[in-house]
């Protein structure tokens, strides 16, 4: 395949925390929107509010390092203030390093096997 790596993390809202959580996404895709190697990073919500989707696509596991990095320093803590991680699907073949960071969240691991993709 061609490097890239991305996932699908699943979120369950904290009670009370739904105004919170909407101003800080607000925050992190404006300062996401600067990094140019992150491909996609779409938010979706379910009907009743409750859970969370966030799909992130990154060109490489560097990118993708620089990302987590990033988040770490800026809005993990009010992150998880917020939310409770309740899935977390990586795609791709991260390096080794990427793996570290991401074994830490749980991560699955589904590796390329076949398809395509029409964005970069």
């Amino acid at each position: 395949m061609d490097g890239h790596v991305a996932w699908i993390i699943e979120l369950a809202v904290k009670d009370g925390q739904l105004d919170t959580f909407e101003e800080l996404m607000r925050e992190m895709v404006e300062g996401t929107s600067a990094e140019p190697q992150t491909l996609a990073y779409e938010w979706y919500i379910s009907g009743d509010s409750g859970t969370i989707h966030i799909f992130e696509k990154y060109a490489d596991s560097e990118a993708m390092i620089a990302h987590v990095n990033g988040f770490l320093s800026k809005w993990a803590g009010r992150f998880m203030e917020s939310v409770d991680i309740t899935k977390f699907v990586v795609y791709g073949d991260p390096n080794p390093a990427a793996r570290e960071i991401l074994d830490g969240w749980r991560a699955t691991y589904m590796g390329p096997w076949g398809g395509f993709s029409r964005f970069s």
